[in-house]
């Protein structure tokens, strides 16, 4: 009586005579004896693995906790399955311990900053070694690498305090550009004030100026007749007043007429 085994696609198929291994099969219907033989079924698709979290000390001796995924496949199905007792552990420890030589090697802050880099690095350092298992690792990533709760404590104090820093830092540099701005502009409205009173008391001075000449050009051409005029009004004016005499030397009596003239010409108002 024989045995029918289906190996479905993408598997080996692996024939045991009393416990032996015999030969590989590909895909497909086979027959087998069932007292004697056994047909082992490997699976050669990729696969996903999750690494439990385990404990890293970095260079500075931090202790992180690494947490991976990878992708890998059967290359060889005999490898895998008669050459080791657990093919996927082996190389699992196999990539821990890569990964914990390559952390070793870095400060705290340095691979929490270099994921990127750590996985490239891992992929290197695995090379062609699974093959020892008949496995290929297609892809490894790190999911979390992360610092234990007394380190991150101290990290988000440490980042708390930087912040501060720097906020107190821009706050001291924003008030000193205020401080200048505000003592440019008073010193440019005071250079400005100067200017403008320095341009008044140019403009009064011409004014004047031209004032007095104004006044002594007048008197310059003026007649002895508009004097002897101007004598009358002043006596008349003298008349006015509460004094109740006025004595006046006779060749200086008609000089009188020049005083209200020259009150006029210059009287400001």
């Amino acid at each position: 009586m024989l045995g029918i085994k289906i190996v479905r696609q993408n598997n080996q198929g692996l024939v045991e005579t009393l416990g032996r291994y015999r030969r590989s099969v590909t895909p497909g219907l086979h027959f087998y004896l069932p007292l004697f033989q056994r047909v082992r079924t490997v699976s050669l698709a990729m696969e996903p693995l999750a690494l439990p979290n385990y404990s890293i000390i970095t260079k500075d001796n931090a202790d992180v906790t690494a947490s991976l995924t990878l992708n890998f496949h059967i290359t060889d199905a005999v490898k895998y399955q008669y050459e080791n007792t657990d093919s996927v552990e082996s190389m699992s420890q196999l990539v821990r311990g890569h990964l914990r030589d390559i952390i070793g090697r870095m400060d705290l802050n340095q691979a929490l900053g270099s994921t990127a880099e750590i996985n490239r690095e891992l992929t290197l350092a695995i090379g062609d070694l699974t093959n020892t298992y008949g496995i290929n690792v297609d892809r490894i990533n790190i999911d979390e690498l992360t610092p234990s709760s007394a380190i991150q404590a101290a990290m988000d104090k440490q980042l708390t305090a930087d912040r501060e820093r720097v906020a107190a830092i821009a706050k001291a540099e924003g008030e000193a550009k205020s401080i200048e701005l505000t003592t440019k502009a008073k010193n440019d409205a005071l250079m400005a004030t100067a200017r403008a009173e320095a341009d008044a008391t140019k403009t009064r001075a011409d004014a004047e100026r031209y004032r007095i000449d104004t006044v002594q050009q007048g008197l310059s051409t003026a007649d002895e007749k508009y004097f002897q005029n101007q004598a009358i009004n002043a006596y008349a004016d003298l008349a006015k007043s509460p004094a109740n005499m006025v004595v006046v030397p006779a060749d200086t009596a008609s000089d009188l007429g020049k005083v209200p003239v020259i009150g006029k010409l210059l009287n400001k108002d």
